[in-house]
């Protein structure tokens, strides 16, 4: 019981090394989408970091089959789409409506996860993902939501990522973990390719100065390869629900590196946010530990 609750713990904390990676890159990929049409730099990103994952997994290719390869591509089928209704959602309302309604997979991920395999939640995962959500309520909204086209394709962004969390620790279990995740990369790679000539008309980026190179090498090595491959070995020892109330840190973590590193400020509301993340984050996370605890205690007295 100790051995697994401090396994549960180490795959919990590197998921939220996943969740600061994430937010310390944002600033890094926004300037660079300013430059760069969104599906060509998606596809430079997947694409290299597929070609990359595909060159650590050469000695895992014995283990390619079917099943795996149809896993892959149904995450990648999830990833890819999340990106598209929120790129979608980013042209017809304010980035911060987005980024709030995008954040409620936190609390769509219990749902799904209990509809598709009957998963039940903790009543303290339950707990820190409704505190999470006001959280990021104070932490991303600058405006008053409605609800038009843009909000609509925010909340299919939702479902789709927290389908992608979701699917993510049930196929982990079953899947080999490298070839799982390069075929999710290409998968989206070869979605971005298809996006960028429909929608954009090409996937050759504008410009390929500093700033494009860095934000490509910055994001496929840390906030792609190092960050799904962790979130895709780690959900083997933890729930869906407490994934998703972690990957709540990355805002947190956005803004964090945006106050020291991009000169952004941070308002009381959004610092209040932050702390009130934080706050349902560690209910989850101690939550069934201290009750687990107090459970075994009172069965030995």
């Amino acid at each position: 019981m100790i051995r697994h609750k401090l396994r549960e713990l180490g795959a919990d904390f590197l998921l939220l090394m996943v969740a600061v990676a994430w937010g310390s890159t944002f600033f890094v990929v926004q300037a660079a989408v300013n430059e760069t049409p969104v599906y060509t730099f998606l596809f430079w990103r997947f694409f290299l970091a597929g070609l990359l994952m595909a060159l650590i997994s050469l000695k895992q290719l014995r283990f390619m089959n079917k099943k795996v390869l149809k896993a892959g591509m149904l995450l990648g089928l999830f990833m890819f789409l999340g990106y598209a209704f929120q790129t979608f959602a980013l042209t017809y309302t304010y980035s911060s409506t987005v980024g709030f309604i995008t954040g409620l997979n936190v609390v769509v991920v219990p749902f799904v996860a209990y509809l598709l395999f009957k998963q039940k939640t903790s009543v303290f995962s339950t707990l820190g993902a409704l505190i999470a959500v006001v959280g990021l309520y104070f932490l991303t909204l600058n405006s008053e939501i409605g609800f038009s086209l843009g909000e609509f394709y925010a909340f299919i962004c939702a479902i789709m990522f927290a389908l992608h969390i979701v699917f993510t620790g049930q196929l982990s279990r079953q899947h080999n973990i490298y070839l799982l995740v390069t075929i999710q990369f290409l998968t989206v790679g070869i979605c971005s390719f298809v996006g960028g000539f429909v929608l954009e008309g090409s996937i050759v980026p504008p410009r390929t100065d500093a700033l494009f190179v860095n934000a490509i090498a910055i994001t496929v090595i840390f906030a792609t390869i190092f960050a799904f491959w962790v979130q895709t070995a780690m959900q083997r020892f933890t729930t869906a629900a407490k994934t998703a109330i972690i990957f709540t840190i990355e805002p947190v973590s956005a803004g964090v590196f945006g106050y020291f590193f991009a000169n952004e400020l941070l308002s009381f509301s959004q610092i209040w946010g932050a702390v009130m993340i934080l706050v349902g984050m560690l209910i989850a996370e101690l939550g069934t530990y201290f009750i687990e605890q107090y459970q075994r205690r009172k069965g030995t007295l």
